[in-house]
């Protein structure tokens, strides 16, 4: 006799590394993209979040992010996190309908953990990027209604021993960045910050510096950005993945290193400056 919670039998006969393929078979309404209701006709206000941008060193990969979420013209959260560590080598984060990234990113992970489980063993950072691409377009329909979200993935591939950074469309398709990326309505301001500061010989600590100088420069220009936040002691999230694995700037560190930007703008109001031409 099945107990209180156990799910039928035929759940257990469906043999499948996908946990997305597993929830359409068996709980198809319980995923994001087929929850959303047709429009009423009124515009709703969805809180969105920017920035995020991630770029690669010679030992991995760095991925950052502001922390507004904006709904028109209104600030509804301050301390929003869009950025995240997958699983042991990856690192994902988001822009757009901050619900449906939310759940995205919830089901990203839940699909990385489900496969090696089953398979025991982890996915190649092409499986990942790739599955992660399905469920951007699945989520299509719902993207049509206003509700979209897209992700930016990076990771440390231990097979080819260097950082990957991969960026989508809103119809799921999947795009590997060279060096560096920027995702949201501050993005064009960020990738101009990174392309004067990046190097592709950075150090890790460089990097992350120069992440929060772009991050810095986006909410200078894009009321929908956040810069650091002395006040309320809020600052970035930084996140990092190399052969070691992926791990979670401290708040202590991302304080470190948004202090010292914050500093130099003091004297400096545009920030570092790029090595000119010789």
């Amino acid at each position: 006799m099945m107990g209180p919670g156990v799910e039928e039998p035929s759940f257990f006969s469906h043999h499948t590394s996908s946990f997305l393929d597993l929830m359409e078979s068996h709980r198809a309404g319980l995923l994001p993209w087929n929850r959303v209701d047709e429009p009423s006709g009124e515009a709703l206000e969805i809180p969105h979040g920017t920035t995020v941008l991630a770029a690669a060193f010679p030992g991995g990969v760095v991925m950052a992010g502001d922390r507004r979420a904006t709904a028109g013209n209104m600030i509804v959260n301050r301390e929003l996190e869009k950025v995240a560590v997958a699983d042991e080598f990856s690192l994902i984060a988001y822009a757009g309908a901050v619900g449906m990234a939310v759940e995205l990113i919830r089901l990203f992970r839940f699909e990385l953990q489900h496969y090696e489980k089953v398979q025991g063993r982890t996915l190649s950072t092409n499986g990942k990027a790739n599955r992660l691409a399905s469920m951007v377009r699945a989520n299509l329909p719902a993207a049509a209604l206003g509700m979209v979200a897209l992700p930016l993935y990076a990771a440390y591939d231990e097979s080819e021993g260097r950082g990957r950074i991969f960026s989508y469309d809103v119809g799921g398709g999947p795009y590997e960045e060279r060096e560096f990326h920027a995702l949201g309505s501050g993005s064009v301001f960020a990738r101009g910050a990174l392309k004067k500061l990046y190097r592709p010989d950075l150090t890790e600590a460089e990097l992350a510096r120069v992440c929060v100088e772009a991050l810095y420069d986006a909410a200078d220009d894009d009321t929908a950005t956040g810069g650091p936040d002395t006040f309320r002691n809020i600052y970035p999230v930084l996140t990092v993945a190399t052969a070691e694995g992926a791990r979670r700037y401290s708040d202590e560190e991302s304080a470190t290193l948004a202090r010292a930007v914050v500093d130099t703008r003091m004297t400096h109001p545009h920030g570092l400056t790029a090595p000119t031409l010789g």
